[in-house]
Parts: C-alpha cells; sequence; structure tokens
C-alpha cells in the first residue's frame, strides 16, 4: 500500500529563485512520475473479499472528526443507516473528486496544446493527465460498487464549471489557482483522516493512499508554477488574480466539505442539524483550515491587498498568513 509523500510535501516550500530552478523541480516530478505511480485495475485488488463494498458495514461509520458524525441525531440512528450514511459521504467525496478532475484534465491539456516545443511542462503535463485518468477511473469504479445514487456536483454549479478548462486560454495563473482550490482541500481531509486513524475500510485507505502520493506531485507543480509566473504578472492582473483566488476558493472548499443535498434529503437529515453541523464556528474554521497552504503562499506572493482580504473574510476562509519573507516581484526583483 503506497505511504503518502514526505518529500514531494517538503519541497513545495522551497522558493523559485530562478528558471533553472523551476526547470530543476520539474524535471523531478517528471522523474517520480515514471519511477512511483499506479493504475486503477491492476494496482487495486477489486475481487479481494474483503474490498467488498457493502453499505451497512460499520466500517463505514463517520468518525468523530466529522461534523456531521459528531451530532446526537447521527448517534441515535440504527448502525445501518450510520453505516450507509458514511458511504454515502465518501462515495460522494470521491464523485466530487472525479468531476473535479474531469475539468481539470480538460483544461490542463488546453494549456498544453499551446505550449512552444521544448517546453519541460509539457511533459509533466501529461504526466498528471494519466494520473488523473486512473484517480477518476478508482474513484468511479468504488462509486459503482456502492449501488447508490450518487450525484456529486450539484447541476447549477455542473453548468458553471464547464467554463474552468477554458481558464488557461485567459489566464495559467488563474487556471492553477483553481487546480489548488480543488485538490487542497481534499487532500487536507484525507491526510488528517490518515493521520488521525479514521480509515477503516480497506478499499477506502488504499485509494486514498494513491490519490495523496500522485496529488503531491500535483500541488507540487501548481504551487511552483504559481512562484514562478506570479511575480512576473503585470500588477493589474495580479489584483485581479487576488480577487479571484478567494472566491474560487470559498466555493469549492465548500463543495469537497459540506453535506450533500441529496444525501441530506434521502436520510431525511433535519435542516436544524446540518445547520449546527456545518454552519458552526468549528466546522467554519476547518473550511478556512483546508486552504490555510494556499492562503499563506498568496500572501507570500504579495497578492493579498486590503480589498482582497475582505473577500477571504466574506467568504469565511481568513485566517492571518504564517509569516514567510514575500517573493519579490518582478518590479523590484
Amino acid at each position: 500500500m503506497p505511504e503518502a509523500p514526505t518529500g514531494l510535501a517538503d519541497e513545495v516550500r522551497e522558493q523559485v529563485k530562478d528558471k533553472k530552478a523551476y526547470r530543476g523541480v520539474i524535471d523531478r516530478l517528471n522523474k517520480a512520475s515514471v519511477e512511483k505511480h499506479w493504475e486503477a485495475y491492476a494496482d487495486i485488488p477489486w475481487d479481494d473479499p474483503d474490498f467488498r463494498v457493502d453499505k451497512n458495514d460499520p466500517r463505514w461509520v463517520l468518525p468523530q472528526f466529522d461534523r456531521l458524525g459528531e451530532t446526537e441525531w447521527y448517534r441515535s440512528q440504527p448502525p445501518e443507516i450510520q453505516s450507509q450514511i458514511g458511504l454515502w459521504r465518501v462515495a460522494t467525496a470521491m464523485k466530487i473528486g472525479l468531476q473535479f478532475e474531469n475539468l481539470l484534465k480538460r483544461g490542463l491539456l488546453n494549456y498544453a496544446y499551446w505550449l512552444p516545443n521544448g517546453r519541460p511542462e509539457f511533459r509533466y503535463v501529461y504526466h498528471e493527465t494519466t494520473e488523473e485518468c486512473h484517480h477518476g477511473m478508482m474513484f468511479q469504479e468504488f462509486v459503482n460498487r456502492t449501488k447508490m445514487p450518487i450525484r456529486g456536483m450539484p447541476k447549477s454549479l455542473t453548468f458553471v464549471a464547464q467554463a474552468a478548462p477554458w481558464i488557461p486560454l485567459i489566464s495559467t495563473e488563474m487556471f492553477f489557482v483553481f487546480v489548488l482550490g480543488g485538490e487542497d482541500p481534499i487532500d487536507y481531509v484525507q491526510r488528517k483522516s490518515l493521520k488521525n486513524g479514521h480509515i477503516k475500510h480497506p478499499l477506502e485507505e488504499t485509494i486514498m493512499r494513491i490519490h495523496i502520493a500522485e496529488e503531491a506531485r500535483h500541488i507540487s507543480f501548481a504551487r511552483h508554477y504559481l512562484k514562478h509566473r506570479i511575480p512576473r504578472m503585470h500588477p493589474a492582473r495580479r489584483r485581479v488574480l487576488g480577487l479571484f483566488t478567494p472566491v474560487v476558493l470559498g466555493i469549492m472548499a465548500r463543495i469537497m466539505l459540506a453535506p450533500p443535498g441529496p444525501m441530506v434529503r434521502h436520510f431525511g437529515i433535519p435542516k436544524d442539524v446540518v445547520r449546527a453541523a456545518y454552519r458552526s464556528e468549528a466546522s467554519q474554521a476547518e473550511i478556512a483550515n483546508s486552504v490555510g497552504k494556499i492562503r499563506d503562499l498568496m500572501a507570500e506572493l504579495g497578492v493579498i491587498d486590503p480589498v482582497g482580504r475582505r473577500v477571504w473574510k466574506a467568504f469565511g476562509i481568513w485566517d492571518e498568513p504564517k509569516k514567510r519573507r514575500p517573493v519579490p516581484s518582478a518590479e523590484t526583483a
């Protein structure tokens, strides 16, 4: 079973001092993709009896750190209902994950289409696209095996999201902020779940470990790309990016972490229980924490101005960034 990586996670904190350092990062990521990768139908033992998905399996019961799992309403439900709600939550996260990664793959290919010959990003983008294809297959296979009517993103958002693959044609920096907006919150939750021992079912754990291991590379590339590009942006475009970022993160984090409406209706979860679980101060803090690394990065890159800070606060995802020396802009470098 794959281990969650540490080296690449540490690597995202490096400064990209110049083009040579930036290309060195891409070379290391390309090498890692060749040396360590997984295939959805070769590396997961789907037919292992212990990997069977049973909606009444007690291993699906929500952990205490899940806001719904700690409510009295949830704990008072019959064991099989607790299991079914827990499985629905896991499957919805995977369905949203594969839908987001579908948008991501299309955007990456739009970005790669226009790259000149010889650009190192081209090879990396195709490595990442291949890995995301396998993520989508393993997520959908899991959803299929639940035999539950899992929908994923709300329909209204699905239609709006179809614009995401075209963002690279407008601004590649905005696109990679969108990438981090989808990847960082779920990475935060998955790492926390594994670290605290909340994942009990071996199929979920295997999928999660594969996803974390490969997403570390994807997150690393997006962060280094932004570190490389943002200091060179025109100040006006950088201000627009500063306003765009909290809007995207505020929406994406809530999609990833909030309870799916179909689940609430299917199990008749009372509205006051949902409000108490997901609109509490603790729940809002969890959402803000899930985008903490991106917030710190944007502060480090000098993207957050007083107006942008108010937008972060309006979306409930503001916290004081960790102090790091700002990366100089092109005007001051």
